[in-house]
């Protein structure tokens, strides 16, 4: 429920005049991705699935592996692998050669990126002092800034500490990045000693209760003694947490060799592969990662402090195949807007209800769960129907919105009085922006104030209208959306048939186990707290 409702907010963030441009995979690796999703539409078309189309298709997968630079070894047990589970499971009575095809490709996929070490776990309230190495033109500092602003937006308290006495300009950059993300910061012009760097500033921030310390280390132009020295002093004096190794995309598979020589120095807990934007070694570097045993915990996407993306095995492969990531959507949209908080807003949209407050609250809650590219991989279809560019306009456009709408008194945001021209004018003059796009707002407002109260009537979040309904009858859930949305904003959706698959989707589910399943396995408790909610808002529509 929550997450339609932003679902449409994304809609309202992008001109519906954007023209409709080339369909597209926003994401790294999306080449790999196209063909393996060729290869199993050549599957699906298929009259009859024999030995000869199964090494057909398998070769088609290994040559796109290989394309991505992925290590031939891997590739090869890729294709034995799946040839040995077909040959085993498809005698079998009543099983779908095809599904079962495509469930082992997706699998072997998934275990080519895994690793069986479990990444640290931060913990907050606690002091989590986490310790970034590895090789200089890394892209080290940038990732300790976007690792910190990471988590800075979902409420942690971070500080970065330079104890990069190398490189000359590193404290300087590291400085310029975080006051970019307001994010506090130590470093010594005069000290030229980074343990003792390193040692001071975790002790300054957690005596002041920082969550989360993260010390940028020296870097060097290859591996070499006097680097892994430095980093071995430094970890003895900080006693990290975990100590993070960044790892530079571009080498492809000498990745290896490289996480392991850093693995045998200091203890390596997990790995942040960077540059994975614009170039084909993205494969080679993923797998050869994993292959050390060291898991991966976030991928850099660009240059930018919001292209950075967790990584989860199973999440990535099925957003790299285009299937979206339904488990990732449901929990950035709880990190975003806790379930405790729901039941106000849904209880609101029940009744039709929608004001200037809480679609500004929306907003902001857009705004936590990251950028909107990476929320439309999330959702199966969405990927390709997002126009280029389109969703940094919706970013700028939500902030202008939200500019305007601080200039409004508590009566306009909660709808109280009437938003005359003389009000318009005040709120134009007060945030810096025109008439025409102060009126411009209120349109959209009225659009998105009509949909909600369509909802309200049709009974999709009252009485009976919680995740039961979605379950046992998608299709009437389905239409009553279709018919109280607009039809532009359907169509930029991807037409009523995406969210009619989507909506199967759910209804495939069957029971909240089947969903937990389906989903790669989402909190038991998360769940039961959904539940707990809803059965709250019943109870509470029955007074």
């Amino acid at each position: 429920s929550g997450s339609s409702l932003r679902r449409k907010l994304v809609d309202l963030c992008v001109p519906l005049s954007t023209p409709a441009l080339a369909p597209r995979v926003a994401m790294v690796l999306s080449d790999l991705g196209q063909k393996i999703t060729g290869a199993f539409r050549k599957l699906n078309a298929a009259p009859i699935i024999d030995d000869d189309l199964l090494d057909e298709v398998l070769k088609d997968i290994a040559a796109a592996l290989l394309h991505a630079d992925v290590n031939v070894r891997y590739v090869s047990e890729l294709r034995s692998n799946v040839k040995k589970r077909v040959l085993l499971e498809s005698d079998a009575g009543g099983v779908n050669k095809r599904k079962l095809i495509q469930k082992a490709v997706v699998e072997e996929l998934v275990r080519l990126v895994s690793a069986d070490k479990k990444p640290y776990k931060l913990e907050k309230g606690s002091a989590n002092v986490i310790m970034f190495v590895g090789l200089q033109g890394s892209g080290k500092t940038t990732t300790c800034t976007k690792y910190a602003h990471h988590y800075n937006r979902k409420g942690w308290k971070t500080a970065l500490v330079c104890a990069d006495t190398f490189r000359a300009g590193a404290f300087d950059q590291l400085k310029q990045n975080a006051s970019k993300v307001r994010i506090p910061f130590y470093g010594d012009y005069n000290e030229t000693d980074p343990v003792k760097i390193a040692y001071e500033g975790v002790q300054l921030f957690k005596k002041e209760k920082y969550d989360l310390i993260i010390v940028d280390t020296s870097g060097r132009h290859k591996q070499e003694q006097a680097l892994f020295d430095e980093m071995q002093q430094v970890a003895d004096a900080v006693q990290p947490n975990d100590i993070v190794f960044i790892m530079d995309s571009h080498i492809g598979q000498a990745c290896f060799e490289q996480a392991k020589a850093f693995r045998e120095c200091v203890n390596v807990g997990s790995v942040i592969v960077t540059k994975l934007d614009g170039h084909a070694k993205g494969g080679g570097a993923l797998s050869a990662v994993a292959a050390t045993n060291s898991p991966i915990i976030f991928l850099g996407l660009g240059e930018h402090f919001d292209e950075f993306q967790p990584f989860e095995a199973q999440s990535f492969v099925s957003r790299l195949l285009g299937m979206g990531d339904l488990k990732g959507l449901f929990q950035t949209i709880t990190e975003a807007m806790p379930l405790d908080k729901q039941p106000e807003l849904l209880s609101k949209i029940s009744k039709g209800k929608f004001s200037l407050r809480d679609l500004y609250e929306q907003f902001q809650n857009l705004q936590k769960m990251g950028p909107m590219g990476q929320i439309m991989q999330m959702i199966p279809g969405m990927a390709q129907l997002m126009p280029k560019g389109a969703e940094k306009e919706g970013v700028k456009r939500i902030k202008r919105f939200m500019v305007m709408m601080d200039s409004l008194t508590d009566q306009e945001l909660d709808c109280e009085v009437q938003m005359n021209d003389s009000r318009k004018w005040r709120v134009a003059k007060g945030s810096g922006s025109s008439f025409q796009e102060v009126t411009t707002l209120l349109d959209e407002y009225k659009r998105m104030e009509k949909m909600v109260g369509k909802m309200g009537k049709s009974g999709l979040f009252g009485k009976g209208g919680d995740l039961t309904q979605l379950q046992r009858n998608p299709g009437q859930v389905m239409q009553k959306m279709q018919s109280a949305m607009d039809p532009r904003m359907l169509q930029q959706m991807g037409g009523a048939q995406n969210m009619m698959k989507m909506m199967k989707e759910f209804g495939k589910m069957g029971n909240m186990g089947d969903m937990m399943e389906s989903l790669g396995g989402i909190d038991p408790s998360q769940l039961q707290n959904m539940q707990k909610m809803m059965g709250k808002m019943k109870m509470g529509g029955r007074r």
